[in-house]
Formats: C-alpha cells, structure tokens, sequence
C-alpha cells in the first residue's frame, strides 16, 4: 500500500482548527435550550450499550449529509429548522469531521469537543432505553 498523503489525526487536526467546538461543561449548561439540537452520529449499538444524552438526535455518521441536505430524497426536518447544532461521537474526532463537512455544504454545525466519554466522565446526564 503507497503511503496516506494525510492520516485520520491529520485530517480531526485540520477540521478542528476551522470549526466551532464546545467544551463538555458548556453543553451541559444549555442542554434544555430549545434553540440548541444535539445530535449523536455514534453507532446505534454505541448508543444502546452506552446510554445517550437526553433529547439528543440520532443520525448515523454514513447518513448525515444526506439527511441534512433538503434536495436529498433522504432529508429529515429536523435539520430544517433555525437552530444551533451541535454534533457528537464517543471521542470528538467523528464529530469533528462530521462539522468540518457540514460546514462545507453550508450548515451550520459545532462538534462536542471531547465526546460522550468526557460527558460521561463529567456526570452529564445520560438516558438510556429500556
């Protein structure tokens, strides 16, 4: 295999440094705001094995694009509406690229800097589903 011209780390790098990114405190801070859609794009599996925080939004990382692009027959309303969105994944890097890509389609998206572990970690809350 020819060597990557850029790594993973490279490519998380490059996103977080053009991206809105939102330490763990502050979004538990606003967690209620109704002007603020969480949205975890972790694996479902992820999810159900680790909890989720409460009111958030998922959407499968494979999927976002499309369903956040209105022309695309996959487009779900919910990111539709005039709100802030903030995006998340167990460590930051999924999300991070996950922002990056959405701003290029020109969406407005901020990424849950450390991930579901750091809010595990700091005691943000967590629902799960019997």
């Amino acid at each position: 295999m020819p060597p990557l011209t850029k790594t993973a780390a490279q490519m998380v790098a490059d996103a977080r440094a053009r991206i809105e990114e939102i330490g763990t405190e502050e979004l538990i801070a606003i967690i209620e705001d109704p002007e603020v859609v969480i949205v975890d794009i972790r694996d479902i599996r992820e999810r159900q094995r680790d909890g989720y925080i409460p009111g958030s939004v998922h959407a499968p990382r494979g999927m976002i694009e499309f369903w956040v692009d209105p022309d695309s027959p996959y487009h779900k309303p919910v990111f539709a509406q005039d709100k802030r969105y903030v995006f998340h994944c167990a460590s930051g890097w999924r999300s991070a690229l996950t922002a990056a890509t959405l701003q290029d389609m020109g969406f407005a998206a901020a990424h849950l800097r450390d991930g579901f572990k750091d809010w595990k970690a700091k005691d943000g809350p967590i629902a799960r589903d019997d």
